[in-house]
């Protein structure tokens, strides 16, 4: 006689709340055949009160918080590494399923805080200025992913709680990838950032910004109406093909028309945001200077000056703070509201630009570029020993 071995049903996954935007939220409790009210009461309980435990919702009955701890959850990522700076900027290194990792980054400034969130594990741009994408690509992030870094960071400050201070005042979308091309889960995240029962921050609040994916900024003046930077670099198309290669299938004029397109789509007056990453004897001339000023005469925008945070192997240097000056003196004599970043964050690698995590790299770029930095430095010792 054979023993029977009783076959047992894969249990379904269950769905992680947190990565619900509101329109999808309403839509669960719609397919539970509840009412739509609920969608409300949740969001605010996990984004805006912080709480990931189903028994601590104490306005939901219990017979429904039994029946959404079964089907449901409430997964944020995990942190497997945290500094603060001496400037008081915050870093997050969080595991991704996987094994790869993402940074985020808070700043704080005066009444301001300001939190920097990834899109993506890696970056498959590879500007050539950006430790980011030296470290290759793995995939999208997922919008309970993405986030999930706002709910760490608004909970590292206090005890959850309806009257809890906020301190995270602005996002930006400006951590690890580009943005445009995690659109779906991007624009769902950012709807939870400006939710009332969410984070409710304000539109102009919410800023993403993007190395020139022309397409998806037309798909975006449909469905969005966040804040818009645009990483620049350049003034000409010839230097930008070399420091921001999407430039070759999307040349400045073309994201030009497409930023403004966006600007126009707004229901209220404001200015794109130029990022222009200042690196010396690269960009940072004053012919540039001119050209630029030129380039965006036609563009309502201000210009934000990065002066380069150096990584290893980068091949690129930080300008001085005469040149920094001298560039910005020159765009505001043109007319034009120009800041300079305030380097934050770089004694813990938590600088624009300095964003690496840990990717488990499908692409095999930062295989080539550890290659071809090994054949340069062994280059440059053999010319050392030479003379």
């Amino acid at each position: 006689m054979t023993d029977v071995v009783e076959q047992h049903e894969p249990q379904p996954e269950k769905i992680n709340l947190l990565g619900l935007s509101p329109k999808k939220m309403e839509q669960f409790f719609v397919d539970m055949g509840e009412k739509p009210f609920r969608a409300q009461q949740l969001l605010k309980w996990v984004h805006q009160i912080g709480i990931d435990d189903f028994e601590h919702m104490t306005n939901v009955s219990k017979a429904m918080r039994q029946k959404l701890s079964e089907i449901a959850c409430i997964e944020y990522p995990e942190i497997i590494y945290h500094d603060v700076s001496k400037d008081g900027t915050k870093k997050w290194v969080m595991k991704m399923p996987g094994g790869s990792a993402i940074e985020t980054v808070y700043i704080p400034e005066g009444d301001r805080g300001t939190l920097c969130v990834s899109s993506q594990i890696g970056c498959s741009l590879d500007c050539s200025f950006c430790s980011t994408g030296k470290q290759g690509f793995n995939r999208d992030l997922s919008v309970a992913e993405i986030i999930g870094q706002v709910w760490v960071a608004a909970k590292s400050f206090d005890k959850p709680g309806e009257k809890r201070e906020r301190r995270i005042t602005n996002v930006v979308m400006m951590g690890m990838g580009e943005p445009l091309l995690n659109f779906d889960h991007v624009v769902d995240a950012m709807d939870l950032m400006m939710h009332d029962f969410a984070y409710g921050l304000s539109k102009r609040r919410v800023t993403l910004s993007t190395s020139g994916v022309v397409p998806k900024l037309y798909d975006l003046a449909k469905v969005s109406d966040v804040s818009l930077a645009v990483s620049l670099h350049a003034p000409n198309d010839p230097l930008r093909n070399q420091l921001v290669p999407i430039n070759k299938k999307y040349p400045i004029k073309e994201l030009l028309a497409a930023c403004d397109h966006y600007m126009n789509s707004l229901p209220d007056r404001r200015k794109l945001t130029v990022e222009y990453t200042l690196i010396e004897k690269v960009n940072d001339e004053m012919e540039h200077a001119k050209e630029l000023a030129e380039l965006l005469r036609n563009t309502p925008c201000k210009i934000n000056l990065i002066p380069f945070n150096p990584f290893p192997s980068s091949g690129y240097k930080r300008p001085s703070n005469n040149r920094v000056y001298k560039f910005r003196d020159y765009l505001h004599n043109q007319g034009y509201i120009v800041t300079i970043r305030t380097t934050r964050g770089d004694d813990i690698d938590a600088a624009c630009g300095q964003l690496v995590g840990n990717v488990e790299d499908r692409t095999r770029r930062s295989e080539r570029h550890i290659k071809m930095r090994d054949i340069t430095q062994g280059g440059n010792e053999t010319t050392q020993v030479q003379s």
